[in-house]
């Protein structure tokens, strides 16, 4: 494939609900640009998009694919996302360099949670787009319905740009309303006629909007409307191209995917309508100076100095890790040094290539505005900035949602601890939205994401990939314990065992505090011999790891050394440390220990609609509602809660569940509290059967 300027390129992120259609669609470009032989299907893990062995194992989409196409003499990068929304990562690091999107919308479901989140991923960044309403070839499909929920759920911004020629089995083609041209398609063939005039009445009221919309975009096109004047075919064109670039009209094209009807219009208008590279932003990017934090920019230009973001990562266990990246300014070029600035290391590009699923299409350089691939870059990670190192400049990374579900991984198989920690590193740089964690105080090894079907393919990918067999199990918490109540005791240490023997006598008071821990003397007669003081104090430090109730560490207690008494020969450090130990252990039992658990605060964003639903849920977790607010989303409100984390290990799924997949959360540690005495019991009991 030959190398295409800003002004011919297109970057295309495919939106849409699961199953909506999008890899399907991007099969049948291929097939229909003869690219490939043999349309592939998805439910037989033949499409070129999914190649991952897990995609084909379960039949939709986990990752990114981009998939170039030359059309009109331009080129066209698909980015094909996945429509389940546990791999929404997948999405934002492609919407962030697409410069317009198709929303697919499956006819015989209409509006989705899907539809509904990939419009607002648009309209978040004023993304122009389309709208493809696809399967128009299948049962019991009523357009006019879909339509009139399109207009009504976003608005009058959405404008039919075709009416269907047939509905169902009968669908056979369509009327663009732009250019009044019938069009049938038969196989590879599309035939071109005049309106027929069965659709003649659907058609005009249609195009009357359209022209009130080409009104607007322009005072003069304005001014010629009202004075009756018809526009030509050009003013229609740019005035649609200006109304879908300022986000002011979503054109709405129908069509089958997998009868590859209407393939050639969504094409030509996304030659048409959507923008080019130089077109976002006035063609100007903004950057900071990596060094002085100063604000700089580039512009869109091939011969300008480099510079590329890396949007996405992927491992390949035969390649090694291969680098997608958007350039912004200049040409990525084989062979060449470049300044990762990020990271402020300089990485050697070695081959550059074009990447369609997992071929590999070579080529010399890639310019300004296209979409590229390297392999074997040593420290570049995705959401990094890949320079010129004489004119360095670094953008702004990926914002990804922060992991709402964690497991701990235990290996099946032992020995096999390194050897996992090395894989899920690995799978950290192709996914940025999975993290690993381990947990100091219950040695657990965590895996968290956005939802248990991210973490069951992260599992599938350990084994298939990496060749490691692990299980997820719920992550222990990492539970407290302190006093409620005073007391003063004392801690004896007495051995005689022939020569010299050990002697410390301590008389402490323990009390709650605020601090995690506060250590006071007030010795008075030298009871206690100033150097042996220290030794208490280790020793009561050293206790605080293991509390008596389960052996949890402990917090908020205050430790005041009152009285003592040593001996002249068998005091000594170590004595004294006992003494101290015998103390706490004594002063805790007596002084009301209780059980703490951790509690975080929580942001919930759900639609107004199960805001019931959701506070009566978060009561039946112990968890308390603290308010509410409006959300930036129009529709949405977040509610303020705190909860402990004992009871929101599954709430990611179940707030899914409970939303239709509408609504998401983030959480945070806030502190800890004390836990119903009716479920401490259970936990001490279950602590003491472990050890």
């Amino acid at each position: 494939m030959k190398s295409y300027k800003y002004d011919k390129i297109r970057n295309i992120a495919l939106l849409g609900h699961g199953h909506s259609g999008k890899t399907t669609l991007t099969e049948a470009i291929l097939y229909t640009l003869k690219q490939i032989k043999r349309m592939g299907k998805v439910e037989e893990g033949t499409t070129v998009s999914d190649f991952d062995k897990a995609e084909i194992e379960k039949g939709f989409s986990i990752g990114t694919s981009v998939i170039p196409v030359e059309w009109n003499n331009s080129k066209y990068n698909f980015i094909d996302t996945p429509g389940y929304f546990d791999f929404v990562g997948e999405t934002f690091s492609s919407l962030r360099v697409a410069g317009g999107a198709v929303i697919m919308v499956d006819a015989t479901s209409g509006i989705e949670v899907g539809t509904e989140k990939a419009w607002r991923y648009c309209e978040d960044r004023k993304l122009p787009r389309l709208i493809f309403i696809n399967k128009m070839d299948k049962e019991n499909i009523d357009y006019v319905k879909v339509i009139r929920e399109l207009k009504d759920t976003f608005g009058k911004k959405v404008a039919p740009f075709a009416v269907p020629w047939g509905l169902g089995p009968d669908f056979k083609g369509f009327v663009n309303v732009v250019d009044l041209i019938a069009k049938e398609f038969k196989g590879d063939d599309c035939v071109e006629t005049a309106v027929p005039d069965e659709l003649e009445a659907k058609v005009s009221p249609i195009r009357d909007m359209l022209i009130e919309a080409v009104a607007e975009s322009d005072e003069s096109l304005m001014e010629k409307y009202f004075e009756g004047e018809a526009f030509t075919t050009q003013e229609i064109h740019d005035g649609l191209r200006k109304g879908v670039i300022n986000n002011d009209i979503v054109p709405v094209l129908v069509g089958s995917a997998t009868e590859r009807i209407g393939l050639h219009t969504l094409l030509d208008m996304i030659f048409d309508y959507l923008p080019t590279p130089h077109d976002m932003y006035d063609g100007i990017y903004e950057g900071i100076h990596p060094d002085t934090e100063e604000g700089l920019t580039r512009e869109v230009d091939e011969k300008g100095p480099l510079s590329a973001l890396i949007f996405k990562t992927v491992v390949d266990p035969f390649v090694g890790k291969i680098s997608l990246f958007k350039v912004y300014s200049g040409a990525m070029k084989k062979d060449m040094e470049v300044l990762n600035s990020t990271r402020d290391r300089v990485e050697k590009i070695g081959q550059v290539f074009l990447l369609r699923g997992k071929e590999q299409l070579e080529v010399d350089e890639i310019l300004a505005g296209d979409i590229g691939a390297t392999s074997k870059l040593q420290y570049s990670e995705t959401g990094d900035t890949l320079c010129d190192k004489g004119k360095p400049i670094m953008y702004s990374g990926i914002n990804y949602p922060k992991p709402c579900i964690f497991m701990a991984v235990e290996p099946k198989s032992k020995g096999d601890e390194e050897k996992i920690g090395q894989a899920l590193h690995k799978l950290t740089e192709e996914d940025p939205t999975f993290v690993v964690e381990r947990n100091k105080e219950t040695h657990q090894l965590l895996i968290g994401g956005q939802g248990s079907i991210q973490l069951g393919v992260i599992t599938n990918k350990l084994k298939n990939i990496f060749g490691v067999d692990v299980d997820l199990v719920d992550q222990k918490i990492a539970y407290r314990e302190t006093i409620k109540g005073k007391a003063t005791v004392q801690g004896k240490h007495k051995k005689q065992s022939g020569g010299s023997g050990q002697y410390g006598d301590v008389h402490i008071q323990f009390e709650p505090c605020d601090e995690d821990f506060i250590f006071e003397e007030k010795i008075f007669g030298g009871s206690v011999p100033k150097n042996y003081i220290p030794a208490v104090e280790k020793g009561l430090h050293e206790c605080l790891d293991r509390g008596v109730l389960a052996g949890f560490p402990v917090v908020n207690l205050k430790a005041t050394l009152l009285d003592g008494s040593y001996h002249a020969v068998d005091s000594s450090e170590m004595a004294f440390k006992m003494a101290a130990s015998i103390a706490f252990k004594k002063g805790c039992n007596l002084a009301k220990p209780v059980l703490l658990e951790p509690i975080y605060s929580i942001n919930i964003f759900i639609p107004e609609s199960y805001m019931g639903d959701i506070m009566g849920d978060m009561n039946r977790r112990r968890g308390r509602v603290l308010g509410m607010e409006a959300a930036v989303v129009k529709g949405f409100q977040k509610v303020v809660a705190e909860a402990p984390l004992a009871e929101m290990f599954k709430y990611a799924t179940e707030l899914k569940s409970m939303t239709q997949s509408r609504g998401w959360f983030d959480m945070e540690f806030s502190r800890y509290e004390e836990i119903p005495t009716h479920l401490a019991e259970k936990i001490i009991a279950e602590a003491k059967k472990e050890e």
